[in-house]
């Protein structure tokens, strides 16, 4: 069953926000300023595939295996997962 949009009727006051000028608008902690990490992130996407989704499992590998990857820095998970694939990849 489709899940019904709840956007249908939107309470934003659109002319509002129309007319806001950019100096007007104020960064705050439940509404920072963008970084630009975030921005060319956005950028660099547009108009490429969408990435598939990816699924969560539970793996067990060795503890010196695991340190290892950690120990490059953050983002262990894409690693090993690239590794793997690269595997997959060349298993054909």
């Amino acid at each position: 069953m489709k899940k019904q949009s709840s956007s249908i009727n939107s309470r934003t006051d659109w002319p509002r926000v129309r007319a806001l000028k950019d100096r007007s608008i104020k960064a705050s902690s439940e509404h920072p300023e963008a970084s630009v990490k975030h921005i060319v992130r956005g950028i660099v996407r547009q108009g490429l595939k969408p990435i598939n989704p990816k699924a969560s499992i539970s793996l067990r590998v060795d503890a010196d295996v695991l340190e290892w990857f950690k120990s490059k820095g953050p983002g262990y998970q894409t690693r090993i997962n690239a590794v793997l694939r690269a595997f997959k990849d060349a298993s054909l």
